[in-house]
This record gives structure tokens, C-alpha cells and sequence, in this order.
């Protein structure tokens, strides 16, 4: 739900009645992830999707009887071999749907506005739905801010709140969007029940070390990803927003001051581009000792077997060498700046998403993975389904 959380936003402040529909859970080659969703008002506008085409036209309907009735469902779509001309996912996946009212006085109204306007502004937030348990439950909401408070809740359980804002803060830090099922005693309320935990992150960085022409096509791709795109570099006549328009932001300073200075998480990823001993040497020597999610360096292998003996003499590990993605990129043969942009691109999203970046054709590989960290944009990834057996 909340990829689409600006135009939702927009509709709760015009005081619009709506019906969302939310992915729950995927399984197989499922278009959309978990969290995508479609919403439908009264006046039947659409926004949003949760299957690329394969079953919107059914969940349409689903919404509009939704704001009809105020009922939430839980609606599961697949493929069918029996009659191939039934509601499904022509692609073989499975998707369960979660349909429910957002109108005006709904219960569930004031929670979910308030996580669809901090989704909005780009602040930190995460919300966990009910999707399966007590009919009375089904659809309710509680929000968990990045500061630990919280807005919603479910139905005067007091128990099962706090541990669902517990479980929900979990996920926010993680930046994970996904399912948590929480058993008989950890719901306090006598019976299993199923948590949609959706959550909204800034967006994840992409620092690109050094400002030439393949610097300006990269900045373009980490736009595209979703990413917020630093360019920097130690030569003011380079760096300059003329010669980036595409990047949030742009910096004249040595870059691994920079990066000393700089705030990076376990999603940012790091690009050095500058080939130069200089440059290269100080700063992948800080970039390979920090938390974040990718290190790459541009430089034939020639290049790269000269900076790993420097980076040794500098007293870099083995182990953290074992990090650094050099030559940057994936092999696709690129030689134009665009065409380089795209393969370092490519091997950060699999990066992200644990993908192997061979060819699909004639592979028996996963086509959509779960990967070990969040990405670019507002919602995180989703991970396994989590588990409370017996929270005390």
C-alpha cells in the first residue's frame, strides 16, 4: 500500500472514501511483491497495481464492493489448469489480496492516514495490518513510527499491541516489508493470527566517487532505482550540478573526507569511478571497513590487481577485499558510459536480490529473489514469512 502513498495521501486529504487492495503474500513467479497495491474510490478512479494486468479487473470489483459493504476479505488468485479462461496469473504465481474499506469514519481510517502521510513526506514508518484472525480484527491497523511511537492499534489488545509494535519496529529497522504469524499466546486475543508488516524508508543512497561522463550515466540509472544519488569528487571544475543534473547532490570535497563525514547505512551502496591511487586508495581503505550494502571499483583487471597490493599495504584485510566488486560490474560487454552504467546497475540489484546475473534462458533458477537487504526506495523487500510460536 504504501508504494502508492502520495496519491493516497491526496485522496485522505480531499476526503475521499477508498477501497485498497494489498498483496499479502506471493508464492511462484508472482508479478507483484508483497505490498503492492491497487486502490479504488468512490467515484471508481484507479491507482496502483497488484499483478501487472493478470487480475486487476477482479480485484476492481473486490474494491468497489468493499467501499459497498465495508467488509474486508482476504482473497487468494492463481493460476488455473482447469479452465484457462478463469481469474488468474497466467504466469503460474499465486498471490493472496487483502481488500479493505478506507472510508470516512472506518475504524482503520485514522492509522492508515497517518502512516500514508509520513510515507508520503519520506519519513521512516511501518504499519502492520491483520490479514488473517478474528473476523473482528481483520483489516485493523497499528502504526509504528522510526521514534518508537505508535497510532492504531487492535481492538483494546493491549497485549497484542505491544507485541506487534515490538515486531513491527523490527521490521522498519530492517526496512522489510512481509508477513508475521504470531501464535495463540502471543496474540492474546485466543486464536493465531497473520500480520502484514509494510514499511517506508528514505531512500537508500548511491555515493558515486569521482565526476566524469560514466559518473552522469550511473547518477541517471541510481535515479531510476530509486536511489537518492551523491556524486563527488575533489576537483571543483568537475564537480559541478551542470555536469549532473540527474544527482540529488553534488560535492567538491576529497572523497574520502567525504565519506568520513557522511551518513551511510546497510542500503547504500558505493561506487568509485575515479581510478586513481590518490583518490582510490584512502577512500576504498574507509568504504571496505563500513556497513553498507555494496563496495565497486572501476579500473581494468590490470588496475585492480595494482589497487588490492596497495590496499594490502595499507593495511586492508583479505576479508575486506573479499568485499570490494572490481572490476564494477557486470559482464554485458559495455562500452559506452550508459551501456557501463547499466551493467554496475545491474550487479547492484543482485546484489540486493541474491541473483546469479546469468541469462534466464534455459535456466531453472528463481526468477524473483528475496534478498538480504532493503531496497532503493520507499518499501523495504519481503522476507520470509516470520514466525511466534509462543511469545510469552
Amino acid at each position: 500500500m504504501l508504494d502508492i502513498a502520495e496519491e493516497l495521501h491526496r485522496w485522505v486529504g480531499q476526503g475521499r472514501d477508498f477501497a485498497v487492495a494489498t498483496v499479502v503474500a506471493v508464492g511462484g513467479s508472482a508479478p507483484r511483491p508483497a505490498g503492492a497495491a491497487l486502490a479504488v474510490d468512490a467515484d471508481g478512479t484507479v491507482v496502483g497495481s497488484v499483478s501487472g494486468g493478470c487480475v486487476e479487473g477482479a480485484v476492481y470489483e473486490l474494491c468497489r464492493q468493499a467501499l459497498q459493504d465495508g467488509e474486508t476479505v482476504l482473497e487468494r488468485f492463481g493460476y488455473s489448469d482447469e479452465d484457462a479462461f478463469a481469474v488468474g496469473l497466467t504466469c503460474g504465481g499465486v498471490i493472496d489480496v487483502l481488500v479493505a474499506p478506507v472510508r470516512a469514519g472506518d475504524l482503520v481510517r485514522p492509522a492508515l492516514a497517518t502512516v500514508l502521510a509520513a510515507a508520503a513526506r519520506g519519513e521512516a514508518a511501518a504499519v502492520a495490518r491483520v490479514v488473517s484472525g478474528p473476523a473482528e480484527l481483520l483489516g485493523r491497523a497499528l502504526v509504528v513510527r522510526a521514534d518508537g511511537s505508535r497510532t492504531g492499534g487492535f481492538g483494546g489488545h493491549r497485549e497484542l499491541d505491544r507485541t506487534a509494535a515490538a515486531e513491527t519496529g523490527a521490521f522498519l529497522d530492517a526496512g522489510r516489508t512481509g508477513t508475521l504469524e504470531i501464535g495463540e499466546r502471543g496474540s492474546r486475543c485466543g486464536t493465531p493470527l497473520t500480520l502484514l508488516i509494510e514499511s517506508s524508508v528514505p531512500p537508500a543512497r548511491m555515493i558515486v566517487f569521482g565526476a566524469i561522463d560514466f559518473a552522469a550515466a550511473l547518477a541517471r540509472a541510481g535515479k531510476f532505482l530509486g536511489y537518492h544519488v551523491t556524486v563527488c569528487d575533489a576537483r571543483p571544475v568537475f564537480a559541478t550540478r551542470a555536469r549532473f543534473p540527474d544527482a540529488d547532490e553534488v560535492v567538491a570535497e576529497w572523497p574520502h573526507e567525504y565519506l568520513a563525514r557522511t551518513g551511510v547505512d546497510a542500503r547504500t551502496v558505493l561506487c568509485v569511478l575515479t581510478h586513481e591511487a590518490r583518490f582510490d586508495i584512502p577512500l576504498l581503505r574507509l568504504a571496505l571497513r563500513l556497513p553498507v550494502a555494496y563496495v565497486g571499483a572501476m579500473g581494468s583487471r590490470r588496475t585492480h590487481l595494482e589497487r588490492e597490493a596497495r590496499l594490502r599495504e595499507a593495511g586492508v584485510s583479505d576479508v575486506e577485499l573479499a568485499r570490494l566488486r572490481s572490476p564494477i560490474g557486470l559482464d554485458l560487454g559495455a562500452r559506452t558510459p550508459e551501456e557501463t552504467a547499466l551493467s554496475i546497475a545491474a550487479e547492484i540489484v543482485a546484489t540486493r536480490h541474491a541473483g546469479t546475473g546469468t541469462s534466464l534462458t534455459g535456466a531453472h533458477t528463481p526468477i524473483h529473489h528475496d534478498g538480504p537487504t532493503a531496497p532503493a526506495g520507499r518499501t523495504g523487500p519481503t522476507g520470509p514469512t516470520g514466525r511466534i510460536g509462543s511469545v510469552a
